[in-house]
Parts: structure tokens; C-alpha cells; sequence
């Protein structure tokens, strides 16, 4: 015959899972959700050859300033740690913190800054073209 207490104790025990499956409900919270990029121009169309997704995982040590850059494919990005200071030569400006997304700008002139002393690390999505370049430095 079965041992009662042993049954009351695994049952227990599977209840107690269960429970705790319950109480983790999956959320999600969207942090960007647009048709523009943060300097509020139009996004472009898709590339119409064949899609490549590349995922980076960006890491820029504190005080350096990447060179003028453009990217010909739309990408966003969320900044994981520290001070990103985007800047266009006209002297537009977004200032990013960790948690901040940015949707990029698109064929247009730019530049990022890490402030202040501790490296900023972003993971950015680029939607390209297979054997296209996502980023092209500028002189």
C-alpha cells in the first residue's frame, strides 16, 4: 500500500511548481514603434534584393567619438549602458542613457560620442541587403 504522507508531500511539491508558473507571467513592454528616425525624416522602403539581418552588440569605450558615418539601411538599437551623445553636422542632437532605444538616421551624415566614464554598450538590428555594407565611414 501507498505511504499517504508521501503522496501529500509530492503533491505538494507539484502544486508548489505550478503556482509558481503562474505567478511569472511572460510581459513585454515596447520601446519604440515608428515609421521615422529620431530626427523625425521618413524611414526608406525595404532593400528589394535579398534581406540580411545583422545583430551588433557594440561596445564603445568611454570618451571616444566614432568618426562620421552613414548607414545606406535601417537599423535601431537599445543602449545597454552608459552615455551615447548622437550628433548630425548641423548640430542636431540626441542624448541616449541606458534603456533608451533609437531608430537610426538613414543615409545621413552622423556621429556618436560616449560621455562621461563608463563605456557605452548598444545592441543595435540593421536591415540590409545581403553583401551590402550597413555601415560606411565618411571623411
Amino acid at each position: 500500500m501507498r505511504n499517504p504522507l508521501i503522496f501529500l508531500a509530492l503533491s505538494a511539491s507539484i502544486f508548489s511548481v505550478f503556482a509558481t508558473a503562474q505567478e511569472h507571467q511572460v510581459s513585454f513592454k515596447t520601446l519604440v514603434k515608428t515609421t521615422k528616425s529620431w530626427d523625425g525624416s521618413e524611414l526608406p522602403a525595404y532593400p528589394t534584393g535579398t534581406p540580411e539581418i545583422t545583430i551588433l552588440d557594440i561596445n564603445i569605450p568611454a570618451g571616444t567619438t566614432l568618426p562620421l558615418h552613414i548607414h545606406p539601411v535601417i537599423n535601431a538599437g537599445v543602449v545597454l549602458k552608459g552615455q551615447l551623445k548622437v550628433t548630425k553636422p548641423n548640430g542636431d542632437v540626441l542624448m541616449l542613457n541606458a534603456g533608451d532605444p533609437i531608430v537610426e538616421l538613414v543615409d545621413k551624415v552622423h556621429t556618436g560620442k560616449a560621455l562621461g566614464e563608463e563605456d557605452v554598450r548598444i545592441i543595435v538590428f540593421y536591415a540590409g541587403q545581403k553583401d551590402k555594407a550597413i555601415t560606411i565611414k565618411k571623411e
